[in-house]
């Protein structure tokens, strides 16, 4: 991908987000913009950067941690784990993220808050729900997650931010609506029941659903190909 292009597609990302937001009356700083940087090299990371670009997202943890190395002179980049995570490798996402999106289960948690190091600020967590309630996704059900948030509001070292969801396509505006309004009536529910805890964000919205993600709230838009073209695409 030539500097070129990637100051275009990350210009025309910002601009569909923007848009999405006009439209929902909300204001234009409302969501942000997390550009999904996995299986793509630390120096096209580099380039975004320099364009302005701070929030990137990662799936595969070795990669992630090989980029974090090359980029460490970057020191305001935030890094976002969005993939699933076994419980032998917590303690990396503990110790070089700061957010981890893909939490769906206790033991989890609890790994992740004793293995944060006391010099870092608290990892920042979002329970990922299965809104749509499909067997071939991860995910904590939708009438699990109030109990689940409340044990994970006292661990030490997490900071519980929200919530994030993938849900089922969907081919209309409507459709795809529909489930992203069901993660924002648990956020909600959450945050009377949690006042202690600054729950206010949901991290929901892809290339496919972004306009329907904003319209039901979204707070953190996670796009990749549409920044760095298609897997694969250097």
């Amino acid at each position: 991908m030539t500097d070129i292009a990637l100051t275009e597609s990350l210009a025309q990302a910002r601009e569909r987000l923007h848009q999405a937001l006009q439209k929902a009356g909300r204001p234009l700083n409302d969501a942000t913009l997390l550009a999904v940087s996995k299986t793509k090299p630390a120096a096209l990371i580099r380039q975004a950067w320099e364009l302005g670009q701070r929030e990137f997202g990662e799936n595969y943890l070795q990669e992630a941690l090989e980029k974090q190395v090359v980029l460490a002179d970057l020191d305001d980049i935030v890094w976002h784990f969005i993939g699933p995570l076994q419980s032998n490798k917590t303690r990396s996402v503990a110790e070089h993220f700061d957010w981890m999106h893909s939490v769906d289960r206790l033991k989890i948690a609890k790994r992740l808050s004793e293995q944060r190091p006391p010099r870092l600020a608290p990892l920042n967590i979002c329970l990922q729900v299965n809104i749509s309630r499909e067997a071939s996704k991860s995910g904590v059900m939708p009438e699990d997650v109030m109990g689940l948030a409340r044990e994970i509001a006292q661990l030490p070292h997490l900071c519980l931010r929200g919530l994030m969801a993938i849900p089922a396509p969907a081919k209309t505006l409507e459709a795809q609506r529909e489930p992203l309004a069901a993660l924002k009536q648990l956020l909600t529910s959450l945050q009377a029941a949690l006042p202690q805890a600054p729950l206010d964000t949901l991290s929901m919205g892809m290339s496919d659903d972004l306009e329907a993600a904003v319209l039901e709230g979204a707070t953190l838009v996670r796009l990749g190909t549409a920044i760095f073209g298609a897997r694969g695409a250097a």
